[in-house]
């Protein structure tokens, strides 16, 4: 991290789609979906209720991609904690095109299994309570543990 920069999102949303994946050569992968926040407030002048909704394009990896492929459906609430990142590239036509995305450093998923459009059961997601991230392998006996997925190391954790 840049001296005195911090780059850091939390969301709490609902899915709009299912995971989409890409895989790599390599063996990695990459898992996509959008995340839709709510914003609800009373118009002042006309005393009316009003709703908006952002969309984010939220970008998760490898192991956890994998986890929200199997275990995410369409309208799951879902906490993410990742960063922004803008990506540029050039369209058919030449022009310069550009996308924010959320890349995904930790999750938590909110719907409870039951509530699930899979009804397949939750896995764990991730909420270190302000602790550095470690990983830890989903454990389908305890679905509310807290998991955090680091591409770098790889530890079971007791908790």
């Amino acid at each position: 991290m840049a001296s005195g920069t911090l780059n850091k999102v939390m969301l709490i949303g609902h899915t709009g789609d299912e995971v989409k994946m890409h895989y790599f050569e390599g063996g990695g992968c990459i898992g996509r979906f959008p995340l839709a926040t709510n914003e609800d407030y009373v118009n002042k002048t006309t005393g009316e209720r009003v709703s908006n909704t952002e969309w984010h394009n939220i970008v998760v990896r490898n192991k956890a991609a994998e986890v929200c492929e199997k275990y995410l459906s369409k309208g799951d609430k879902v906490y993410i904690e990742g960063r922004i990142k803008t990506r540029k590239w050039t369209d058919d036509k030449g022009m310069d095109r550009y996308s924010t995305e959320i890349q995904c450093l930790e999750f938590t998923f909110l719907t409870p299994k039951e509530q699930s459009n899979t009804g397949g059961g939750m896995a764990p997601g991730n909420a270190q309570g302000g602790k550095p991230a470690q990983s830890q392998k989903p454990e389908m006996q305890n679905p509310s543990a807290p998991t955090s997925f680091n591409e770098e190391e790889e530890d079971d954790l007791p908790f």
